[in-house]
């Protein structure tokens, strides 16, 4: 295998068995169409292309496309040579369509918020990230690592934490752990309230997370009444559903 550089924060799974075992956990129940981000020399690539899915890829180094495009002749006409958080999915997809990948770490959760940016044809991720991210964005309210995009992700997909995968099978090795994680999106993709407004209310909130909702949503109360009990809660200790209550109740006072 040519050893590949890094690039855009990436670290290169050599472990063909936890390759494997990724593939293994894209279950790809609504779609047979699979994108995988950031593909690398195909370590991912070789194992989705023995399943009966329409595998695509993106990459965006030129280096990784042409070994790409000599390695993989069943990608003909299926690599996407681009960023992931700027091109248009539907431009290439019209039907849904499952993501996987080795995430580069640096980009991550950008790659996240893009994925509820088409949340509507992405009804599965599976990927691998930083094992303090995967733990952030699978975290239950309550716990110290519960935020923006804990709330944001589980307020449409279900969230599970596959499995942790050690620094020794990467290359160049990571100075930290990474964790695989499994979002499977919820039937129900509309909110029982204004989205953006929804939005705004989370990443207020949790702007000064030791401040209860009362000091921390300032901007949009002033002199309003807030004595209901949610506002002496701290952001982290409420649901997706208690937010969606917040932001109807913000909303209210603000009319």
């Amino acid at each position: 295998m040519v050893k590949p550089k890094k690039h855009l924060g990436q670290h290169f799974l050599t472990d063909l068995k936890i390759a494997q075992r990724i593939v293994d956990s894209l279950q790809a129940e609504n779609t047979t169409d699979v994108l995988e981000i950031g593909a690398g020399m195909g370590v991912l690539t070789e194992f989705l292309l023995k399943k009966d899915f329409n595998t695509y890829v993106v990459e965006l180094d030129r280096e990784s496309v042409n070994y790409l495009e000599r390695h993989y002749l069943q990608l003909q006409d299926k690599i996407i040579s681009a960023n992931f958080l700027k091109f248009n999915l539907r431009d290439y997809f019209n039907e849904q369509v499952a993501i996987i990948g080795n995430f580069p770490y640096n980009i991550s959760s950008q790659i996240l918020f893009r994925v509820l940016d088409f949340k509507d044809i992405i009804p599965e991720v599976v990927g691998m990230f930083q094992r303090e991210v995967a733990l952030r964005i699978a975290s239950e309210p309550g716990s110290k690592v519960y935020g923006i995009l804990s709330v944001l992700i589980q307020a449409f997909y279900n969230v599970e934490y596959l499995f942790t995968v050690d620094e020794n099978v990467f290359n160049p090795p990571p100075k930290v752990k990474s964790g695989v994680l499994r979002l499977t999106r919820k039937e129900k993709l509309n909110l029982d309230c204004n989205e953006k407004f929804f939005k705004q209310i989370v990443k207020a909130g949790f702007l000064h997370r030791r401040k209860t909702l009362r000091n921390s949503l300032k901007q949009f109360l002033k002199d309003k009444d807030t004595s209901d009990a949610i506002f002496q809660q701290r952001p982290e200790q409420l649901s997706v559903e208690e937010f969606v209550y917040l932001t109807n109740l913000v909303e209210s006072l603000t009319e």
